[in-house]
């Protein structure tokens, strides 16, 4: 019998740990690291030559929405193809149990709104064979994987399952009885393998009528902010000492108006690692990030563990109008995702709408404005010379308002115009900030939503390629480190996010120059006859996952090693 089931030999070793890079061979049995030295020939069942290549731990992706995906995904893509070996689901408090029959539709269409996930691919590929949190993770743990999953916690369906839609949505204040009750299925969920719990908090506790921080982007689907924007403190309180209680798990929160002795406490009495989301690279945000990092600093001092997530990832929304809810209200009510086809050619073609879109902001914080995205694709031979141009080139060559060019085409390529925008106004001097600094983890993929326009499962590749090799920022170990063993070391990960003996056989073998992600496309292979924009990676000539091979030369290999990985 073989020593080991797999061997890499002759690789350039970097570890996540930060340890400088060595040339070495790694040998693999039962999904175990079981020797990192030199490995004779013939010692394992089948041998990777991995000369030239980078031998390093796959990365963790601590913000991902693929509750749904993973009924009909297994390499959850586009995170699957990029190096991604392990995912946390469950974020920004969305999720789908503790949820009783009657309430599924509801559960869908908040999704829906929220992370922008197709409804009718919702309907057409969630079982629900589960009511309960537990019974859900055991109709994840029946489903095929190519990743490993650790699941969250959603705060909305735990205070829904409490407290009943209406009162929750209306901000009612628990009682004691509630507090306990959510108490008791916090830890009836961390029994079963849930690794925390996260909440999107945006809101004013109690007040459903005031506008949140999220606007309507992050509104419910009939317009009134979720649950968990006007919850109360005690609430969070009560979940944060669940965790404290017992001595396991960590946070996520997407709560930036919240006071900070608030997010203090809850790091307090939890005693866990707090996920902030989200900081951009943007310019705009230095000064707020430089104050957000040196509290950072402040609670590290107070023995208090608050992580930032950085936005350092910027592919390109790839989007038609059929789909597009990022330019504001204005452009919302005429050409919004919920207005039907033929009443949206209709608005853009009307002259009085586009008096009301000219009057609009052309551009809203970070996402590329109306005049800078770009056109990719057209349907119709009058306007191939425009692909390539940005909507500005096109009305100056033409003379029209920038309204008037970007309607006239989309009404004449019957909504099917492609357009490319940027995602984020990132710069060199933001991502320097947070790459330098020892809090952040790198990239937000919000993996499994936005399907329609976004494919950011890509940000490792991106970091790596972009960030290291094109224009270095910062080191391959340090890299690595933070796209790997930080985040483990934050989702409470004992044998992830580094390669030495003994630790779990998640590893990426890849070519340093050739690395990279294909500009993202649509593909039509959604359930519920839906599309989406995918982004896979290149360069990758293996992924490795529990170790066995699940990518070889950038090609999924149909192998379902990935695990739900249960907590505790």
């Amino acid at each position: 019998m073989a020593r080991y089931d797999l061997a890499i030999r002759n690789g350039l070793i970097v570890d996540g740990a930060r340890n400088p890079r060595y040339r070495s061979d790694l040998g693999i049995k039962d999904g175990v690291i079981t020797r990192i030295g030199r490995i004779r020939p013939g010692e394992a069942t089948r041998e990777i030559d991995a000369t030239g290549l980078v031998v390093a731990p796959g990365f963790i992706d601590l913000h991902t929405h693929y509750d749904a995906q993973i009924f009909w995904d297994p390499y959850l893509t586009t995170s699957g193809t990029n190096g991604v070996t392990s995912v946390v689901i469950g974020n920004c408090g969305f999720g789908f149990a503790p949820c009783k029959p009657e309430l599924r539709e509801t559960s869908m269409k908040s999704m829906t709104k929220v992370e922008a996930i197709p409804l009718a691919t919702l309907k057409a590929s969630i079982p629900w064979d589960w009511e309960t949190y537990p019974e859900m993770l055991d109709s994840i743990e029946r489903q095929p994987k190519a990743l490993n999953l650790l699941p969250y916690v959603g705060v909305n369906p735990l205070l829904i399952a409490v407290m009943g839609l209406d009162d929750a949505k209306a901000g009612r204040k628990p009682t004691e009885a509630e507090h306990a009750e959510m108490a008791r299925l916090l830890n009836e969920a961390m029994d079963a393998g849930a690794c925390g719990w996260s909440t999107q908090t945006l809101g004013t506790p109690g007040d459903p009528t005031k506008e949140t921080a999220g606007g309507a982007a992050q509104s419910d689907f009939d317009g009134t902010p979720m649950p968990s924007d006007v919850m109360w403190p005690e609430t969070l309180e009560v979940l944060a000492r669940v965790l404290g209680e017992r001595g396991e798990g960590f946070i996520e929160m997407s709560a930036a108006g919240m006071p900070r002795e608030n997010w203090e406490r809850i790091a307090e009495l939890s005693g866990a690692p707090i996920i902030y989301q989200a900081m951009p690279a943007s310019p705009y945000m230095i000064d707020m990030h430089t104050d957000l990092m040196a509290w950072f600093e402040r609670c590290r001092d107070k023995g208090l563990r608050i992580y930032g997530q950085g936005i350092t990832q910027n592919p390109p929304l790839v989007f038609t109008f059929d789909y597009w809810d990022l330019w504001g209200p204005v452009w919302n009510e005429f050409a919004g995702p919920e207005i039907d086809k033929r009443t949206k050619l209709a608005n853009l073609a009307d002259p009085a709408v586009r008096e009301k879109l000219r009057a609009a902001p052309l551009k809203t914080m970070f996402i590329a404005g109306v005049d800078e995205v770009k056109v990719v694709e057209t349907f119709t031979a009058d306007q191939q010379r425009f692909v390539g141009k940005s909507i500005r080139e096109i009305a100056d060559a033409t003379g029209k308002p920038i309204v008037d060019t970007i309607c006239d085409l989309v009404v004449a390529d019957e909504l099917r115009t492609i357009f490319a925008a940027a995602q984020f106004d990132i710069d060199m001097n933001g991502l320097a900030q947070l790459i330098g600094n020892p809090y952040v983890i790198p990239g937000l993929s919000d993996g499994g939503a936005h399907l329609k326009y976004l494919a950011a499962g890509s940000y490792g590749t991106e970091f790596i390629a972009r960030y290291v090799r094109d224009t270095p920022l910062t080191t391959l170990e340090e890299a690595h480190w933070r796209l790997s063993a930080l985040p483990a070391h934050c989702a409470g990960f004992r044998d992830r996010g580094v390669l030495r003996e003994g630790a779990a056989a998640d590893i990426i073998v890849y070519d340093y120059e050739k690395l990279d992600y294909e500009f993202p496309t649509f593909r039509h292979d959604l359930p519920g006859d839906e599309y989406r924009v995918t982004s896979n990676g290149t360069g990758y000539r293996f992924v490795v996952v529990n170790g066995q091979i699940t990518i070889e030369d950038d090609r999924p290999t149909n192998v379902y090693s990935g695990r739900l990985l249960r907590h505790g």
